[in-house]
C-alpha cells in the first residue's frame, strides 16, 4: 500500500510509485499474511545490471554513474516513474514489524515474509553460539566476492523480539544489532599537504590533501586525520605515500604510511598551535582528543557554523538558506548570529552578490541573490517561527544537546525560562540527562551573549514554549517514573506505555533511585531485576498494575 524512505527517522519521502516498478517486489501477497504490517529493507543494484546501465548511458552520450549504491539511492527518489522502470533496481527485505505478541521471533518472521512472496535474502543463519557467528563471518569474508552485488559486512541481531525490546536503543542505534565490517579496500597515494577546518563548537580538525586517487568508485582528494594524536601515531611527513581506506565504505581516512625504506624528504606534520581562521592560540581540555579555538565570538567559521546548524532540517528547517548563502550574508555584515536572520529585509537581500573561487580549478564566478531568491529566503525565515520548542532548543547548538536530548529537556521543563534557571541538580534529575550534559546546559545559559540572542529570538516570535499536551485521562500515576520490562499478556509494551502516560505517569528506560516502580512482565531482564532489588524499587506484576489502575 505504501513505500517510504527512511528520511531522518521520523519523516521520509513517499516513493510508492517508484517501488512498484521493482520486479522482485510482488504487487500482491500470497498465503496467510497479517492484515497490517510494516517491512523494512534496502533497494540496490546488481553489479552486472549496473555495468549494463552505464554502457547504455555512455552509448547515448550520457555521463556514467559512479557506483551502484549512489545510483540506487538517486533512482528511487526520481520524479519520472518511466525512467525508474528502465533502471534495474532490486530489493532485499530484512525486518518485519507487526503484532509483537504473535510475531515474536525475528528469524521466523523473515521466513514467513518470504513465504508470502517478499524478497528476503537466503544468505542468513540462526546461530546459538558465538563460534557459529564467527564461522558465518569467516565464510562470507571470502564468499562475498561471489555475490552479484557489493556488501561491506555482516549484521548480527538478537532474534527474540522481547529481548530486543529489553535491550532497547541508544539515541541512534539498536543495542540488539551490530554490524561486523569486512576489511575494506586500501589504496596508496601521496600526501600533498595538511590543512585545518574549524567547526561550530570550535573543534579544529586536520584534513589531509591527497593526490587524487580512485577508491570504491569515487575520486578521493581529501581524508580526515581526526586529531593531533592520530597525526603523532602515523608520524606523517609531507610527501609520504599514505594508505587510504573508506571508514564504513563512505568516509576516507588514512590508516597507515608506506615509506618502504624511502628517507623523509620533507617536513614532519605537526598539529597547528593557532586557529587557522582567526589566529587565536588553540587549547585542549584534559581527557579530550580535540583541540579547540576558544574565540567563539570572533572566529568566523564558528559563527557561520552555528548559524548553519540553526537553519538545519532538524532545527529551524530554513531550506531556502544554506552554507553558501549564510557565508554571503555573513561576509556582507548582515548577520552575526541566528537572531540576525529575523532582522533581514528584502532590500538587504535583493541584488546581494559576491565572487566565489573554485578551490580545485581556481575558476572565479559571481553569485548573486535575485528577487525570487530574496523572497524565498524571507518566506523560509518566516515559516521557521512555527517550529516546535524542541527543534529550536536543538538549533541553539548547546554542546552535547542533540536532537534526542533537546526533546527530553523540552518535555521536562516546558519552556526556555524554566530551563535557563535550572541548576545542575535539577538537570541531572531529568531522566537520562547526565552530569556532562547538565554542566554544558548550565554553562550555556550563564553566557550573557547567549541570553541576548535568546531574547532577540523571543522578540522575533520564535517558539520557546512546548505545546500543551492533552491532559491525561487520570492522575492515578501522576508524576510517577515507571520502568516497563518483560513480556505482557493483556497489551503490548507500546500500549502499556501509552496507558502509563494516559494516567499521568512518565516512562523511563533505566532504573535509578528516582524510579517509582518497575512494571515487570514475563522474562524480565535479570540485570534490571537485580538493580531494582538492590535499590529497593517496588516491582509490580502485570495483574497488580491493572488492579491499581482499576481501583
Amino acid at each position: 500500500t505504501q513505500a517510504l524512505t527512511r528520511g531522518d527517522g521520523l519523516k521520509g519521502d513517499d516513493v510508492s510509485t517508484n517501488v512498484k516498478t521493482i520486479r522482485s517486489i510482488p504487487q500482491e501477497l500470497k498465503g496467510d499474511y497479517p492484515e497490517n504490517f510494516e517491512i523494512r529493507g534496502e533497494v540496490f543494484m546488481h553489479r552486472k545490471a549496473f555495468d549494463k546501465l552505464n554502457a547504455e548511458r555512455e552509448a547515448n552520450g550520457e555521463k556514467a554513474f559512479a557506483n551502484p549504491r549512489n545510483s540506487a539511492a538517486g533512482t528511487i527518489k526520481m520524479q519520472d516513474q518511466s525512467e525508474v522502470a528502465k533502471r534495474p533496481l532490486d530489493c532485499s527485505l530484512y525486518q518485519f514489524i507487526g503484532d509483537e505478541r504473535k510475531y515474536s521471533d525475528h528469524y521466523k518472521n523473515l521466513e514467513r515474509a518470504r513465504s508470502w512472496g517478499l524478497p528476503v535474502s537466503h544468505e542468513r543463519i540462526l546461530c546459538s553460539t558465538f563460534d557459529e557467528v564467527w564461522d558465518f563471518i569467516s565464510v562470507w569474508s571470502e564468499k562475498r566476492k561471489d555475490l552479484s552485488f557489493d556488501i561491506d559486512g555482516v549484521v548480527i541481531k538478537v532474534s527474540n523480539l522481547h529481548q530486543q525490546a529489553e535491550m532497547g536503543f541508544t539515541s541512534k542505534f539498536p543495542r540488539w544489532a551490530i554490524a561486523y565490517k569486512f576489511e575494506t579496500e586500501t589504496v596508496k597515494t601521496r600526501l600533498n599537504s595538511v590543512t585545518y577546518q574549524v567547526g561550530r563548537t570550535g573543534a579544529v580538525t586536520p584534513v589531509a590533501n591527497l593526490e587524487p586517487v580512485q577508491l570504491l568508485g569515487t575520486t578521493v582528494k581529501r581524508a580526515s586525520l581526526h586529531n593531533a594524536d592520530i597525526i603523532e601515531q602515523l608520524e606523517l611527513f609531507i610527501g609520504d605515500q599514505v594508505l587510504v581506506e573508506k571508514g564504513g565504505e563512505i568516509i576516507p581516512k588514512i590508516v597507515g604510511v608506506d615509506r618502504d625504506g624511502v628517507p623523509h624528504l620533507s617536513r614532519k606534520v605537526e598539529f597547528a598551535h593557532e586557529c587557522p581562521a582567526c589566529g587565536t592560540q588553540l587549547s585542549r581540555k584534559q581527557g579530550e582528543a580535540a583541540h579547540y579555538c576558544p574565540n567563539d565570538s570572533g572566529c568566523p567559521p564558528q559563527i557561520k557554523g552555528r548559524i548553519e546548524h540553526f537553519i538545519g532540517r532538524k532545527a529551524l528547517d530554513i531550506d531556502s538558506l544554506g552554507e553558501g548563502k549564510i557565508a554571503m550574508l555573513f561576509d556582507a555584515g548582515l548577520i552575526y548570529n541566528a537572531a540576525d536572520l529575523y532582522k533581514l529585509r528584502y532590500e538587504d537581500l535583493d541584488g546581494l552578490s559576491r565572487t566565489v573561487v573554485n578551490e580545485e580549478t581556481g575558476e572565479e564566478r559571481l553569485l548573486s541573490f535575485r528577487s525570487k531568491t530574496a523572497e524565498n529566503i524571507l518566506t523560509g525565515i518566516k515559516s521557521s517561527k512555527s517550529r516546535p520548542f524542541n527543534a529550536v532548543l536543538y538549533g541553539l547548538g548547546i554542546r552535547y544537546v542533540g536532537e534526542t536530548v533537546a526533546k527530553k529537556l523540552a518535555s521536562e521543563f516546558g519552556n526556555i525560562d524554566k530551563l535557563m534557571i535550572a541548576d545542575q541538580e535539577q538537570l541531572e534529575n531529568t531522566p537520562e540527562i547526565g552530569k556532562i550534559i547538565a554542566s554544558s546546559v548550565v554553562e550555556f545559559f550563564q553566557d550573557e551573549k547567549n541570553l541576548e540572542i535568546i531574547q532577540d529570538l523571543k522578540d522575533a516570535g520564535i517558539a520557546f514554549k512546548q505545546e500543551e499536551k492533552a491532559a491525561p485521562s487520570s492522575t492515578k500515576l501522576d508524576g510517577e517514573r515507571v520502568v516497563v520490562s518483560g513480556v505482557f499478556n493483556r497489551l503490548g509494551r507500546k500500549a502499556i506505555k501509552t496507558l502509563i502516560e494516559d494516567n499521568g505517569g512518565v516512562n523511563v528506560s533505566s532504573i535509578s533511585s528516582k524510579t517509582t516502580f518497575v512494571l515487570a512482565g514475563e522474562n524480565m531482564g535479570p540485570a534490571k531485576l537485580q538493580k531494582a532489588q538492590d535499590l529497593g524499587i517496588p516491582i509490580l506484576s502485570e495483574d497488580e498494575f491493572f488492579s491499581r489502575l482499576e481501583s
